[in-house]
């Protein structure tokens, strides 16, 4: 497989960055550093742009590391008419698995029970199945409708009780804050000033007034180009431009629970819970996910998994799981992201989750490109829509729509095996997380008696990856690591021994 050049340089020194920024004039300026910024920044800087990429919080901090984790193409979609959706997110994700990051992204069999008087019967579940894998384009994708004995074995403590058949395919997961991560990694190898805790505070013709959140000072930055993807706060992006600019999307809360899981999983399960809606019971990182909500949000409203959330997505879950395996206190993280949906040009607001997932890319009064919805799956094709919008302003005779690799692309399995003098299953952990780079993780902490320390008690994750995120991956604070680096946060697990390591960066700022 031809990979990135996985020994990419270290990142300059913040404050030199911002020098950068204030200094040199731009061909583009990504404001939002979520999964789609990122992608954009990476792919504009692949072809020679001068781009400068800037978040307001740290890179993937919205909806691009509060996900379902799920790289997939929306089975449910089908029901609401997107097959072109759906088409485009299965190509997507296969290129996702095979080229672009087959570290972090790897296929999922999925399980969809059917229960009698449940929304769908059997043969409407082979139908969808049937479309699903046609439009994936391979055989071995295809789903099938299976026995219930056959479900139970791929998923212990399934509820058998009115189960009349189960569906099974493949969809994938990821580690969705590190996929963006990724990326902005790729911008930066490709020549990219990138900065977070950069808030855009001010837009105008040619000109961006930026404010350094940390240092509270504001600079001017020159660019002939300028995307707003800053997910929820795009509106918000917008009236900086145009102050008349009214409201384009319709923000939805997913909040997810994480518990312990009982037994071992071979396959996540896919649960109808009505005509519109489906929730999710996924093995990930030892644990069990659960969710999604689907519920309208407000801006400014707090955003957080309520203990409302939590009994719907418990309850939602009970329709195929027992009891036993969706204790309260099993619990041991709770977590809330935002969907970013389009307002369509119609009276009233239908129900969030009838919303089609559809992405826009529109222009503001002074030439800005807004880019609203859209999933993690689809973001290189997202990425590709918005730098065709700009062709003529930055000169692209040609739009290379070519995937590449990103930083550390490789098969992990083969990575953990170089990893000689680490414990099997913290090889596999570092292959799936860094891929090729696991080594120059390690080395960059080589000489430390802690290196392989674990960052908290029963956690794989070590005292390397901390060190390597605080120094190459633009980590400013512990939760950085906690939440976005690593996954240790979604488990329910703090690090005063990460918190240790920041202590004097931190204070130094």
């Amino acid at each position: 497989m031809q990979t990135l050049a996985h020994r990419l340089p270290p990142p300059p020194p913040r404050a030199e960055t911002l020098e950068r920024l204030a200094g040199e004039r731009f061909d583009l300026l990504v404001i939002g550093g979520g999964i789609v910024g990122a992608g954009t920044a990476a792919l504009a800087a692949r072809h020679g742009l001068r781009v400068a990429l800037v978040d307001r919080a740290d890179f993937g901090s919205g909806t691009s590391s509060a996900s379902s984790k799920l790289i997939h193409g929306g089975l449910r979609y089908l029901r609401m008419g997107d097959v072109r959706l759906v088409r485009e997110a299965l190509r997507e994700a296969r290129t996702l698995r095979r080229v672009v990051a087959p570290h972090l992204v790897r296929e999922l069999p999925f399980v969809l029970p059917v229960y009698r008087g449940g929304p769908y019967g059997p043969t409407a579940i082979r139908a969808a199945l049937a479309l699903y894998g046609g439009l994936t384009g391979s055989l071995s994708a295809r789903g099938r409708l299976v026995a219930p004995d056959r479900a139970a074995a791929l998923v212990p403590l399934l509820r058998l009780d009115g189960l009349a058949a189960a569906g099974l395919y493949a969809d994938a997961q990821t580690l969705d804050a590190r996929l963006c991560l990724e990326n902005v990694a790729a911008a930066a190898a490709a020549g990219a000033a990138v900065a977070s805790r950069v808030e855009a505070v001010g837009l105008d013709a040619g000109r961006a007034t930026l404010r350094d959140v940390l240092g509270g000072g504001t600079f001017e930055l020159a660019a002939r180009a300028v995307v707003n993807a800053s997910g929820a706060a795009v509106d918000e992006v917008r009236r900086l431009e145009d102050p008349r600019a009214g409201t384009s999307v319709v923000l939805s809360k997913g909040a997810h629970l994480v518990l312990e899981r009982p037994g071992e999983w071979r396959a996540a399960l896919t649960i109808p819970v009505d005509r519109a809606r489906v929730s999710f019971a996924i093995p990930w990182q030892g644990l069990l996910l659960l969710g999604t909500t689907d519920t309208p949000f407000a801006p400014g409203e707090q955003l957080e998994a309520t203990e409302a959330d939590e009994a719907q997505i418990l309850a939602e879950a009970s329709a195929a799981l027992p009891a036993e395996a969706l204790r309260p206190e099993a619990i041991r993280a709770r977590f809330a992201g935002l969907r970013v949906l389009p307002l369509a040009p119609r009276r009233g607001r239908p129900a969030t989750a009838t919303v089609r997932r559809e992405v826009t890319i529109s222009r503001g009064r002074l030439g800005v490109v807004s880019v609203a919805g859209g999933k993690l799956t689809t973001y290189r094709a997202i990425a590709c829509g918005v730098l065709a919008r700009l062709r003529s302003e930055l000169e692209l005779h040609r739009l290379d729509r070519t995937p590449f690799p990103l930083p550390g692309a490789a098969d992990p399995e083969r990575v953990a095996a170089t990893l000689e003098g680490v414990p099997p299953e913290l090889a596999l952990h570092l292959a799936r997380t860094y891929g090729a780079r696991a080594a120059d993780v390690l080395a960059h902490a080589a000489g430390r008696d802690d290196t392989l320390e674990p960052l908290a008690p029963g956690a794989l994750d070590v005292v390397a990856q901390a060190l390597w995120a605080r120094d190459r991956e633009w980590a400013l604070e512990p939760e950085d690591v906690l939440r976005r680096r690593t996954t240790l946060a979604l488990r329910g697990l703090d690090s005063p021994l990460l918190r240790e390591l920041f202590a004097g960066r931190v204070a130094a700022r």
